[in-house]
């Protein structure tokens, strides 16, 4: 397992990486595309503890690849397939389609949020 200064975590055939900066989720998304890869999408709970071991690692929350849809309160995949694996904190999502975007809680748990605050890059390649 590859793993610089525990940056890099590898979960199957999916590694996660960041570059530790803080940005919006349009920059996040833009940064991950030319490194090649997309926003850290977790599909399982160890892809989701793989990218919380570096949210925890910075103490900063992150997007992750997944935002609503055009119907409020149904959350996709960044490609736009249905959601297979969630981690809502209690009581979430609750945006009501104000809160098109999803952070990752440093307990790896989620919370639906603005897509205009800056958060933590955790791009997956």
């Amino acid at each position: 397992v590859l793993a610089l200064n525990k940056k890099i975590r590898k979960v199957g055939e999916k590694i996660f990486a960041s570059n530790g900066k803080k940005v919006d989720f349009v920059s996040i998304l833009e940064s991950c595309e030319e490194a090649g890869g997309t926003l850290a999408t977790p599909m399982n709970e160890e892809e989701n503890k793989a990218i919380l071991s570096i949210v925890k690692q910075y103490n900063q929350y992150a997007y992750l690849g997944i935002k609503e849809g055009e119907i409020s309160g149904q959350f996709k995949y960044i490609n736009g397939m249905p959601l297979n694996y969630t981690k809502w904190h209690n009581y979430e999502p609750n945006g009501k389609s104000r809160e098109k975007c999803v952070e990752m809680y440093t307990d790896g748990s989620w919370k639906d949020r603005k897509c205009n605050l800056d958060r933590l890059t955790i791009c997956q390649l």
